[in-house]
């Protein structure tokens, strides 16, 4: 039985989230979304995601007021939302819905990872990590096993009860399935260490290849039990921080309580491997990944690894869409490998917002900078501000380069 102070609480920021919901804008910045999704873009999209939202707490908008911790997480949810668009909507789209998580249970891999981990600030969620490497020896492949997907229905139908007590006349509830994350190179690089994964690349090629393999057949029986137990989630909002809105999702065919990989965006990377060779790159992600992308209707490809070297590599993974540039690329060559056959997904720079002073115009610069090299290479761009870690406890910084984006992008 929920206590009625955290009903009002929630109810109360619902009801300022619906109305902004309602706003003819929020149409508006779909239109825009689909368009650039479909290579057709009429202005590049900004998004501001992955913020240090410890630091952002100005006159107690994001202080909790809830005492249930389940009602605490939506209010954290409506908070955020609300902040953002007050002070940094960029060309976020506010939907009039809430996501319920379904009590989806996934045994994974089975390898937890043993890890020291150095703090620098206690309030920070980014921290530093030392990996153990717990794959020297060919029988711990055996440590892998086949990850397993169930569902509890009484548990998601409670969660859904409460959503409505909290949210009917208000927000429309919607249950949601796993959206779900398929890298390969992330969980290895906390299973083994990065610099002990690269070497064994070199040292014990066929290892890897065999571990590689054996969790890419996982992941595929991992989709295959979603998709029969219905676990999936609907249309995406958003794909790797970026806007997922699109026409050509989802497949046909779609059944909204049963939907397939087919119907979804997934997003891939291979961060490790930036210090990798475009043929290793080939030999140790493209050949598995792509079994994975090829179930999917669209694919965001990329992270923080530069890519521009490495399109020949992309371009073998089906059913890529976007392609991230990260902060270390060649603007130009990614942008002239790119061309007008995928979304250029640039990552500005988080570290300009984290120096002694803001320089605005430095900033300006940087965005400026990619502008001319899409619209000379006629790309499709979005500007994603991901990864921030600090902006030094200034939150009117963040604020800044939402206004000097969307300046620079005509929004």
């Amino acid at each position: 039985m929920l206590n009625k102070h955290d009903v009002e609480v929630i109810r109360g920021l619902a009801e300022r989230v619906a109305q902004i919901a309602a706003l003819p804008v929020q149409e508006e910045k779909q239109r825009l979304w689909r368009k650039l999704n479909a290579l057709d873009a009429e202005r590049p999209m900004v998004m501001i995601d992955q913020v240090c939202w410890h630091e952002m707490n100005i006159d107690d908008e994001l202080t909790l007021r809830c005492t249930d911790e389940e009602c605490r997480e939506y209010e954290g949810q409506l908070r955020r939302t609300l902040y953002q668009w007050e002070h940094f909507p960029v060309d976020m789209v506010v939907e009039p819905f809430v996501r319920v998580p379904k009590a989806i249970e996934n045994t994974g891999f089975g390898v937890v990872v043993k890890e020291l981990v150095a703090v620098t600030d206690p309030s920070n969620d980014i921290v530093a990590h030392e990996y153990e490497n717990q794959f020297q020896r060919d029988d711990d492949l055996e440590k892998i096993h086949e990850p397993r997907a169930s569902h509890d229905a009484e548990e998601t139908e409670r969660r859904i009860a409460v959503a409505h007590e909290l949210f009917d006349g208000l927000l429309d509830v919607l249950p949601w399935g796993a959206d779900l994350y398929l890298s390969l190179w992330d969980p290895l690089s906390t299973w083994m260490g990065v610099e002990n994964a690269l070497y064994a690349l070199v040292d014990r090629p066929e290892f890897m290849h065999r571990l590689l393999a054996r969790m890419t057949d996982g992941y595929l029986s991992m989709l295959d039990q979603h998709e029969e137990q219905g676990l999936l989630c609907g249309r995406q909002s958003v794909i790797h921080c970026t806007g997922a809105h699109t026409d050509e999702l989802p497949a046909a065919g779609y059944d909204p309580d049963k939907p397939r990989t087919k119907d979804l965006w997934m997003f891939g990377m291979a961060q490790m491997l930036a210090a990798v060779s475009p043929e290793m790159v080939e030999e140790f992600e493209v050949a598995y990944t792509a079994r994975i992308c090829e179930r999917f209707g669209r694919v965001y490809y990329g992270c923080c690894e530069p890519l521009d070297g490495k399109m020949a590599e992309v371009r073998k993974i089906p059913n890529v869409r976007k392609v991230s540039m990260s902060p270390w690329v060649n603007e130009e060559r990614g942008a002239a490998e790119i061309g007008s056959g995928f979304v250029y997904s640039r990552k500005p720079n988080p570290a300009l917002l984290a120096g002694d002073h803001f320089r605005d115009d430095e900033i300006r610069e940087h965005l400026l900078k990619t502008r001319r090299c899409c619209d000379e290479h006629g790309c499709n761009l979005e500007l994603i501000l991901k990864d921030i870690s600090t902006v030094c406890y200034e939150p009117e910084r963040l604020f800044e380069w939402g206004r000097i984006a969307m300046d620079v992008v005509g929004g």
